[in-house]
């Protein structure tokens, strides 16, 4: 194989099928094709390669014919990151503007209790590099914590403490203030491991009652997205992301008049987080 050859996953992930690690499940499973063969896991290949996923031709592309588009979101709590919920819950994906000929791309995941900040974005790389561990972008979460905090539990949680799957730590702990048993704080962490905020502080015997993420890498969580509302980022905003994760900034791709429209559409149908009811005759599992 030349020197030009991509991991399969990756060029898959670039042509909006979705993320690395769904496209290596794809693989795993024996849903992907190359040149008619059913591929594995490690395959490379090539933009002259023949690629299908369930028997579906796949449009390659080279890493420059990739749109960047990068939108915040605001997760309230209780939506679920993931595409499709087997039973019928609201994801993050609903609420997104629809794309022709791409996917959105989430750029790290929340637990179904935790809101704030997520991105979405078109661009299969610059959805990996943010997310490796490599790359060490800070993610802050504003944590709402129930009992008393003693000063030697926080140096604890900042030296490192061993959880299951290995070693974790915060990189700045702040102190927000709060009333009665609970108290807010700020805290910095580099990766994105599942719930590890809260099995962080859980490792010190405190209980995390609200948790909510501020921040990822250089991009905050601001007015322009309110509970359950997105906005598209700025020109600006999406090259210190390429600029964090290594890669060249590119030019954001004009709406066209069509896309303009259904965006509006889909912006404005969605219905806001306060208004949503249970239906007639749900019952609480």
């Amino acid at each position: 194989m030349s020197n030009t050859s991509e991991k399969l996953q990756k060029v898959l992930a670039r042509a909006g099928l979705g993320s690395r690690r769904e496209m290596e499940t794809a693989i795993a499973d024996g849903r992907v094709k190359v040149n008619g063969k059913v591929a594995t896991l490690g395959d490379r290949i090539e933009m002259r390669d023949r690629v299908s996923v369930d028997d579906r031709p796949v449009t390659l592309r080279g890493a420059e014919e990739v749109p960047r588009r990068v939108i915040m979101y605001n997760k309230p709590e209780g939506e679920l990151c993931t595409r499709k919920d087997p039973e019928g819950r609201r994801t993050v994906f609903d609420r997104l503007p629809r794309l022709k000929g791409e996917r959105w791309i989430a750029i790290g995941r929340l637990d179904i209790n935790t809101s704030g900040l997520l991105l979405f974005t078109t661009d299969g790389e610059l959805a990996n590099r943010l997310m490796h561990p490599s790359t060490q972008v800070e993610r802050e979460y504003a944590v709402r914590v129930m009992g008393e905090v003693a000063r030697e539990q926080i140096v604890a949680m900042v030296e490192g403490v061993m959880l299951d799957d290995g070693p974790a730590r915060f990189t700045d702990v702040q102190e927000f203030g709060g009333e009665g048993i609970n108290t807010w704080f700020h805290v910095v962490i580099m990766e994105g491991r599942n719930r590890e905020v809260r099995r962080l502080w859980e490792s010190q015997g405190l209980t995390v009652s609200r948790l909510k993420r501020v921040r990822y890498g250089n991009i905050f969580l601001d007015k322009r997205a309110k509970a359950g509302e997105w906005t598209e980022l700025t020109q600006d905003e999406i090259d210190d992301l390429a600029v964090q994760a290594g890669l060249a900034p590119r030019k954001v791709p004009e709406l066209t008049p069509d896309e303009k429209n259904r965006w509006s559409r889909d912006k404005h149908k969605r219905r806001p987080v306060q208004a949503m009811r249970k239906p007639k005759g749900h019952r609480s599992r």
